[in-house]
């Protein structure tokens, strides 16, 4: 008893409020409706206990359903690992280097970026997903990447039941009349062999789970292809965007300079093993990083700075005519803003008239950025 209290703690308990959000509700109900169909109609196409193929068949369905909730929940509650709560690096003089986070009250270690999801500074941040509602980053990003693997994969096997079954049911059927015939379901030739009604609401929920595996496969296998790019290349979708920018700024000012990415080994193979270890535990600490020859620690954080100085100079002052309520999808702000509102879950910045933002970039209808607190930045408005 002392161990399974030891085990499931308070704090345990709270991570599970994250399973109420839309995005877990929607991806276990995709798992459970592909692996729930995907067991049924095996049984009934290739009995399991009669045939060592039918056996094999059967346990590599349960076995894709384990690993991939296995991976699941390890990415959701293991999450990315967060910056100790008021960390500062022992090197006082490193602080320089250092972007300093009020939330927090800490400095951003490097590689970390602070999530308005998570309300944390989470250690190599890639992104905030809503799928696991939680982050994927230093702690995780293996357990998320395998996921995203072997989804494909046992989705791509349920698909073929799913095929088969419905081939099978087709073939062998006597007549149309769906729910007074009874038809034989089995691949496997057995005496004597099984009859089974097999009725229209079953050739559709078979039809609608094959659908389901078929974009999952699609969806979740185009961003396995992206992690597994980034991941050979040590780097985040964060750190990707970031490379970019440093381009965009060398050669928007026509620099004498190039930008080497600081964490990237010289080599695929290690920096895979950066990320997938044989004890499941990723490599380092989440706060200090090997690099490259010819750069160091802080290489990265100090072309972050340039990059926040230089978007100070290049964003848009605007001044806030309307007041808005921070709401997703505003209704009182017209159709065309409510059907444009951005695909995501950053959230929308409450404003009253008279108020300031400073914008680095937008769209038609919206725009990204933050509201200035500091009346340095007040000049040079737009409206």
């Amino acid at each position: 008893m002392g161990t399974f209290c030891s085990v499931i703690k308070f704090e345990n308990l709270q991570e599970l409020k994250r399973l109420c959000h839309w995005g877990p509700i929607i991806a276990l109900g995709v798992i459970a409706i592909c692996s729930t169909m995907a067991m049924i109609d095996s049984v009934l196409w290739y009995w399991p206990l009669h045939t060592t193929g039918g056996s094999v068949n059967f346990i590599m369905l349960i076995n894709w359903t384990v690993m991939i909730l296995y991976n699941y929940f390890n990415a959701m509650f293991v999450g990315p690992g967060f910056v100790p709560l008021r960390w500062k690096p022992e090197i006082s003089q490193d602080t320089m280097y250092l972007q300093y986070c009020k939330v927090c009250q800490a400095y951003k270690a490097p590689r970390s970026h602070h999530c308005r999801k998570c309300n944390r500074c989470v250690m190599k941040m890639d992104h905030h997903c809503p799928w696991i509602n939680n982050c994927c980053g230093y702690q995780n990003h293996a357990s998320f990447t395998l996921f995203l693997l072997l989804a494909p994969l046992g989705c791509i096997h349920a698909a073929f039941i799913f095929v088969m079954t419905m081939y099978t049911q087709l073939y062998n059927r006597l007549s149309f009349g769906w729910n007074t015939v009874k038809i034989d379901m089995s691949a496997a030739r057995r005496d004597p062999l099984p009859i089974v009604p097999f009725g229209l609401a079953a050739f559709a929920t078979t039809l609608f789970a094959l659908g389901l595996a078929l974009g999952t496969t699609i969806a979740v296998g185009m961003l396995f292809f992206i992690q597994m790019k980034i991941i050979l290349r040590n780097k985040t979708s964060i750190e990707s965007w970031i490379e970019e920018k440093a381009k965009d700024r060398i050669q928007y000012y026509q620099l004498d300079e190039v930008f080497v990415f600081p964490y990237d080994m010289g080599s695929r193979w290690r920096n895979f093993k950066q990320v997938f270890t044989w004890s499941g535990v990723p490599e380092g600490d989440g706060l200090e990083w090997p690099v490259r020859e010819g750069c160091h620690q802080y290489s990265l954080t100090i072309e972050q700075l340039k990059q926040k100085a230089d978007k100070r100079v290049r964003s848009v002052r605007y001044k806030v005519i309307e007041d808005y309520s921070g709401a997703c999808c505003p209704l009182n702000k017209g159709i065309k803003t409510f059907f444009t509102s951005p695909c995501t879950e950053e959230p929308r910045i409450r404003l009253q008239k008279g108020e300031f933002i400073l914008a680095t970039r937008g769209l038609r209808y919206w725009l990204y950025g933050d509201k200035i607190l500091d009346d340095s930045f007040i000049e040079d408005t737009q409206e």
